[in-house]
């Protein structure tokens, strides 16, 4: 077991021979920590809180009671691969969240970034890949295989299906289920989740400039009402703006996925 001397471990924890803690950490009381979990700098596990498996954590991160990070996926197909969780710096992790390691069939790497916040009683399922200054609101959950990009927010109660790819700084409204991919700086809202406009509110908040915003505008209507299909729509979009926020749209979408995306409408 290596941890460093001013790491702090109250007495009614338990941290398994193996496990590093670096300087500033702080575990406290009944939280339990694994074997072959690596933790960063001045990072805080509360009390009752569950670290196991191949886990690292960044620095700073904040990890509260009876979250469990790192346990086997829930996934049939599991037959008790070594896999791995990564975590970045500066995360939140709020009560009775659920973090979950990648499998074989995956890649065998769930990750999540930099400077993202997952409320209470939300769940990252394996191999997913959750970029930085996420949110994830109460009891969100994100399916396996997923990519969260950059400054997504998840609202309550949502679901994402498996393998969805959602665009960076996109916004989904709470009680939504996301079985299709969905734009950067999308709106999604309903139960069976549509594509209702633009983050705009997002946008504007972040200090986009005005003019880009309305190179985004016009491109969401070009893609909800342009001729052709959804494709074509979006490869001539691309030939034609000067925007590099559209061109980001417009690379999501030409990517390499075999999804269908949410359509605007």
């Amino acid at each position: 077991m290596a941890v460093h001397p001013d790491a702090q471990v109250h007495g009614s924890a338990v941290v398994e021979p193996g496990a590093e803690l670096a300087a500033g950490v702080v575990v406290g009381p009944f939280a339990v920590i694994g074997a072959e979990v690596r933790i960063a700098q001045n990072t805080e596990i509360k009390s009752h809180a569950v670290i196991t498996g191949r886990t690292s954590i960044g620095p700073d991160c904040v990890i509260f009671p009876f979250a469990v990070i790192g346990e086997i996926p829930q996934d049939l197909k599991f037959r008790g691969e070594q896999t791995r969780l990564e975590i970045g710096a500066r995360n939140r992790i709020r009560e009775h969240v659920t973090v979950n390691t990648g499998t074989e069939g995956g890649g065998g790497l769930t990750r999540i970034g930099d400077d993202c916040l997952i409320m209470a009683g939300a769940h990252v399922a394996h191999d997913a890949q959750i970029g930085n200054r996420v949110i994830l609101v109460n009891n969100s959950a994100v399916a396996g295989h997923c990519q969260i990009e950059d400054e997504v927010i998840i609202g309550g109660l949502s679901g994402i299906h498996q393998w969805v790819r959602i665009g960076r700084g996109a916004i989904i409204g709470a009680v939504s289920m996301v079985t299709n991919d969905v734009i950067p700086y999308g709106l999604v809202q309903g139960p069976r989740g549509q594509l209702h406009g633009l983050n705009l509110v997002g946008l504007k908040r972040k200090g986009v400039p005005r003019v880009d915003i309305t190179a985004l505008r016009a491109a969401y209507q070009m893609l909800a009402q342009g001729e052709g299909a959804f494709m074509d729509r979006t490869k001539r979009l691309g030939a034609e703006t000067e925007s590099d926020h559209v061109r980001e749209i417009v690379d999501f979408v030409t990517g390499a996925t075999d999804r269908s995306f949410l359509i605007p409408q």
